[in-house]
């Protein structure tokens, strides 16, 4: 079976072309202004734009234990109609994914129901680095270590097991940078105010700029001092900014080991709209001010941010009821990543070649995936298409992701996904996903990435 995809504006490291991309048994074999080539099946994509899948770092499918919330198929199926073609789930499940054990039952759950293509971090505790080297690299993106006490309780914070994780880690460590002791203080000080559950404007300032970046000097000292390959997860805060060097790339791989990611919620919301939506953008760390908005959104071209992702979080709609104590922290953004960072691009934010490097490119460089993120021949054909100029709004009967709600609705988007192709199968078009087709387990190799 040979497809064409043709049409279409191809964008694909750092360039914007007319273009066919050719696809034969799930690998792309030629991208090219046109083709002489045969092909059993053509995907008009004129007037849209086409662009590898979005490769998202830092997402929370609740699957197993929470899976009321949301499971693998719900938010894969979310994925693939967002243009999302390969996630990384976090490890804050029910049970944790601490042990090798519950690493390969998410591995098998996967194999079984994800639409699209998947991989898991494994968590670090105060008491299972041990373990680290017996994982096999070639299956996972990396540790995820919680300096800041957030949703699943997995909080690492003694400064020797701190020390022998940065010491040991051969595999990129994400971390999530928050410094409960000063969240703790400030949360005494908010209830001694205002009571047993202070009003969520104020979680901004109990999930403080101070915790933040705190945590985060702590973190990329840790790294410096041993040569870690620190990823800093979810940055909120332009004071942490300063911490971090412009990303660079040498033949595909990492120059700079210390990297930040920013997520998708902080670019385009601050703590102001909690007046608006109330606890449903509550997260940890917190949405902070306009200028930190600002100041992320000026890294997006700076090369100080380095990855986009979503730290989507999905919760049923009755947890996300009342303040900062009471409501549950995270919100479910997967399926309107891609579009909602078109929208900054309509906005002269970032050009849609930058907004390619930070969501498929950079992805892939930094954690090592093997042939995805890029349009390339003898790459697997992960393909989003969009098209501009295609008004639409967000509605409940819109959102595929099991909790049901989304900060985003009422919204109207002018950028439509209209075709999500996941290693040549095109596994959502029109608004409908093909719920028969499977994804694969993402295939590392962590040499790449270059120590300093």
């Amino acid at each position: 079976m040979r497809t064409l995809v043709k049409g279409g504006r191809i964008v694909n490291e750092g360039r914007i072309v007319e273009g066919a991309v050719v696809i034969e048994d799930g690998r792309i074999v030629e991208v090219s202004p046109q083709t002489s080539l045969s092909c059993d099946e053509v995907i008009d994509a004129s007037g849209c734009y086409v662009l590898p899948g979005v490769i998202d770092d830092h997402v929370h499918f609740r699957e197993p234990g929470l899976t009321q919330k949301a499971d693998i198929d719900s938010e894969s199926r979310a994925a693939a109609a967002g243009g999302v073609t390969t996630y990384f789930d976090m490890p804050n499940t029910v049970p944790q994914t601490t042990t090798s054990e519950a690493l390969e039952e998410k591995f098998r759950l996967a194999a079984q129901k994800s639409h699209v293509n998947y991989s898991f971090f494994f968590g670090a505790t105060n008491d299972n680095t041990d373990t680290f080297a017996q994982l096999d690299a070639t299956r996972i993106p990396g540790i995820k270590l919680f300096m800041g006490s957030s949703t699943g309780n997995m909080l690492v914070d003694r400064d020797e097991t701190l020390e022998r994780i940065f010491k040991t880690c051969k595999l990129p460590l994400m971390v999530h940078c928050e410094d409960t002791g000063i969240i703790n203080r400030n949360m005494a000080e908010a209830k001694s105010a205002w009571g047993d559950d202070p009003p969520v404007a104020l979680h901004a300032m109990i999930r403080s700029e101070e915790a933040c970046l705190t945590s985060t000097q702590k973190a990329v000292a840790l790294a410096k001092k041993y040569g870690t390959r620190l990823h800093v997860a979810h940055v909120s805060t332009a004071e942490e900014l300063e911490l971090f060097e412009p990303y660079t790339v040498r033949r595909d791989s990492v120059v700079t080991p210390i990297t930040a990611e920013a997520c998708v919620g902080y670019l385009c919301f601050t703590q102001l709209d909690h007046e608006r939506l109330g606890a449903r953008i509550k997260v940890n760390p917190a949405i902070k001010t306009p200028v930190d908005q600002f100041m992320l959104r000026q890294s997006l071209t700076d090369g100080r941010i380095s990855v986009i992702g979503t730290d989507h979080a999905p919760h049923l709609i009755e947890q996300k009821q009342g303040g900062c104590c009471q409501a549950t922290s995270g919100m479910p953004m997967l399926q309107f990543s891609l579009v909602t960072m078109l929208e900054l691009v309509d906005e002269g934010v970032l050009p849609i070649t930058r907004l390619v490097e930070l969501m498929c490119h950079n992805p892939a460089r930094l954690f090592g995936v093997e042939r995805r993120g890029f349009l390339r021949p003898g790459y697997q054909a992960d393909i989003a298409i969009v098209r501009p100029n295609t008004p639409w709004t967000v509605t409940k009967d819109t959102i595929l992701s099991r909790c049901g709600w989304s900060p985003m609705e009422g919204h109207e988007y002018r950028w439509q996904v209209v075709r999500t192709l996941c290693n040549g199968h095109t596994v959502y078009r029109d608004g409908q996903v093909d719920a028969s087709y499977i994804g694969q387990a993402v295939v590392f190799d962590h040499s790449s990435l270059v120590k300093h």
